[in-house]
């Protein structure tokens, strides 16, 4: 496992956050978090019926050192589980829906995190980038001043780390919201200790092309730049220029970032979502996430075809954000 991994697991160890897994049915979240437990690396609470995930694990000869298992069906809190969503949707949940939409394992699952029984949440194994999403924008929300949730890998290979948006949410971004992400994503990248150098990627670099593409970007590039000065943003870039020292020189001599960007910001979630898949499977990187950033507290989106070591890596970035989200409030 990469350093980055190695310095996450000893922050981590010492604080041992609880962190939510709503799809107790599968193999793959029983296996990781056995694993999560085993290593006393954090607390899992998997969602399910409490009998099978017993068995489940039986049959798959792992242990559940320290496991907690809540069926939202017999869970001890679930009318204070009720009262919080029907407050929290204000007037759009009567005690009746509330309580049926509770059953579903996302629902039930966030609202750990919402009301603090939970510190963080993955999910996506089984489930839709949507299905984790929705109940995270209708129960936890986004951070004062943030308009719109964005996802992030981190591609790690070696010792080189990268971060790379938005490649899960954010379709089209305008340049406002293209901005918001560049900063957002600046942020998370200093959470994993990564010195943010962020590239505003395109077709063309520093005007080579004109377009509204390009114009966008360019327009994200400056707003992002005004909001935070202190932040290393540039664009904008090719790619090659973004990351190439000599291509740099030659199509953008005076940029900060000299070819060695190590946040990319995609115009498009199209440009993201191939970007982030030729890295991981031609460059042999490893693409944790998506990650995602904006919201009060963390909740995290697994790809369905995810490993078990994937389930593990991203609740332990999960229990990084849940650590430094308290962090953040307490001071």
């Amino acid at each position: 496992m990469s350093d980055l991994f190695e310095v996450v697991k000893g922050q981590v160890k010492t604080k041992y956050p609880s962190i939510v897994f709503p799809e107790g049915d599968d193999d793959r979240i029983i296996e990781a978090a056995a694993k999560l437990s085993t290593d006393q690396m954090l607390k899992p609470i998997i969602v399910g019926n409490e009998k099978r995930v017993w068995e489940k694990a039986e049959s798959l000869g792992v242990s559940f050192k320290d496991v907690a298992v809540y069926d939202p069906a017999s869970y001890e809190h679930f009318d204070t589980l009720v009262e919080s969503f029907v407050e929290r949707r204000k007037g759009k949940e009567t005690d009746e829906s509330a309580r049926e939409k509770l059953q579903n394992p996302n629902y039930f699952g966030t609202m750990l995190v919402y009301l603090g029984y939970a510190d963080g949440l993955v999910s996506g194994a089984a489930h839709s980038t949507g299905d984790t999403v929705r109940p995270a924008l209708q129960i936890i929300k986004t951070k004062p001043g943030i308009q719109k949730t964005s996802g992030v890998f981190i591609m790690v290979k070696d010792e080189k780390k990268f971060v790379f948006a938005d490649c899960a949410i954010n379709i089209s971004p305008n340049a406002e919201e293209l901005a918001e992400i560049a900063i957002s994503t600046a942020e998370t990248a200093q959470t994993f200790d990564i010195d943010p150098k962020v590239a505003m990627l395109s077709f063309s670099t520093k005007g080579s092309a004109s377009s509204m593409e390009t114009q966008k970007v360019s327009e994200a590039t400056e707003k992002a730049q005004n909001d935070r000065p202190d932040l290393v943003v540039d664009g904008e870039f090719q790619f090659d220029a973004a990351f190439v020292p000599a291509v740099a020189h030659t199509k953008a001599p005076d940029s900060p970032l000299q070819g060695e960007a190590n946040v990319f910001i995609f115009p498009s979630l199209e440009s993201g979502n191939l970007g982030y898949k030729i890295a991981q499977r031609l460059g042999g990187y490893d693409a944790i996430g998506p990650i995602l950033q904006g919201l009060n507290k963390p909740v995290n989106d697994l790809s369905r075809g995810c490993s078990v070591e994937d389930v593990y890596k991203l609740a332990l970035i999960t229990a990084k954000q849940a650590i430094m989200e308290k962090d953040t409030t307490n001071v």
